[in-house]
């Protein structure tokens, strides 16, 4: 078992003897901080604002608001409860009730173009 644990060790010792300097090691791994730089800067950092734009979004949504759901449903909002917004569709004002995380953007268009007819 002695003579098991020295050879180990010599044999570890010759291969760290073996291995290159720090010296050597430095560009990569400057390389490497640099790569997590710039991913960060160009995936996170962006990713990280849109949520909280679309957070806050959600956040500030009130009753008349026009909104286009995730599924292309165009509707004005007529309630809110604390996880679902109920939402008045089409020209009889029909009323669903979706998830507020369903609700892709506030919209600026005007209420007169629920009562266009569709061609």
């Amino acid at each position: 078992m002695i003579t098991t644990l020295n050879s180990l060790l010599e044999t570890t010792g010759a291969a760290t003897a073996a291995q290159p300097g720090m010296a050597e090691m430095i560009p990569s791994l400057v390389m490497m901080v640099a790569m997590i730089v710039v991913f960060y800067f160009m995936l996170i950092r962006p990713q990280k604002k849109k949520d909280k734009a679309v957070k806050d979004m959600l956040n500030a949504l009130k009753v008349s608001d026009r909104v286009c759901t995730i599924g292309g449903i165009y509707g004005t909002v007529t309630g809110l409860k604390d996880d679902t917004v109920t939402l008045a569709v089409g020209a009889q004002k029909t009323s669903m009730v979706f998830a507020r995380w369903a609700i892709r953007s506030v919209e600026d268009a005007p209420l007169e173009n629920d009562s266009e007819a569709l061609v």
